[in-house]
């Protein structure tokens, strides 16, 4: 009885070097077309796990953890330095679908620091930022700019507390004055108070307070962003100058921009 013999279905040669290409599991040193290399964990010929990437065109370096892809986990970002180069950390944290989300450190070319929560890549939530000229502020932020309430504490010891609005003082707050003894309690709005009471505050602790202490505030109806005192012809002048003595040093967060005139009685 004859037997017939079919023939034996084979693949094309391409399917076989596409089965042996695709990358899962640890892998040694991968590199892309463009320079780019990878060393670490893949699945389904996705970087996910642990690995690290250089990227050929900046020199940047990302060590940590991936997912399909993106980069996602804890892991951290550096830069490498044209002059000495050596590697800058520039932000080391958690990451969320390849950009910048939770709680991370930001570290910024001119010195500045941002330690915080981040989200889709930009300062979200509860952060503490530390400017170059010394100050820092700590509290809520929003699309990269403090928003809601906030502590900003100024190098010659003055600070702000209360609400913020795209990276201004907006809304309830109080201005405190260490080194006068005083603190001013109002309402801001771009920056600007337009409203407000000044009194003492720890003035027998204060290293240069006022030769008098502050008399007491009478309301009156008159323009809403005025500041009324009784009795103040003999410290007048100098609480006005105190009051704008930050006024056109070119930097929002230094001015105390109170934009006060003091009426007496």
């Amino acid at each position: 009885m004859p037997v017939i013999k079919y023939p034996r279905i084979r693949d094309p040669l391409f399917y076989e070097w596409d089965r042996k290409a695709q990358k899962c599991g640890l892998r040694h040193t991968v590199y892309a077309v463009n320079g780019d290399q990878y060393t670490g964990e893949w699945l389904n010929n996705l970087k996910h796990g642990k690995g690290t990437q250089i990227w050929k065109s900046t020199g940047a370096i990302y060590s940590g953890d991936w997912k399909f892809g993106k980069r996602d986990g804890y892991g951290s970002y550096s830069i490498l330095d044209p002059v000495t180069k050596e590697y800058k950390k520039v932000y080391t944290g958690w990451w969320e679908n390849d950009r910048r989300g939770g709680r991370g450190q930001f570290f910024y070319p001119n010195g500045e620091h941002y330690d915080g929560e981040w989200s889709n890549g930009v300062r979200s939530g509860w952060g503490k930022m530390h400017y170059r000229d010394g100050s820092t502020y700590e509290g809520q932020w929003l699309s990269d700019q403090p928003n809601g309430m906030g502590v900003l504490r100024l190098p010659n010891g003055n600070r702000y507390e209360g609400a913020w609005k795209d990276g201004k003082k907006h809304g309830p707050g109080k201005y405190f004055y260490p080194g006068k003894g005083q603190m001013l309690e109002g309402i801001w709005v771009a920056d600007i108070a337009k409203c407000g009471v000044l009194v003492d505050f720890g003035r027998d602790n204060a290293p240069a307070s006022t030769k008098s202490p502050l008399p007491e505030v009478i309301p009156l109806l008159e323009p809403p962003n005025c500041l009324h005192l009784k009795k103040c012809s003999s410290h007048a002048p100098e609480l006005l100058r105190d009051l704008m003595q930050h006024k056109g040093n070119g930097d929002n967060r230094g001015r105390d921009n109170s934009g006060i005139c003091v009426k007496t009685k």
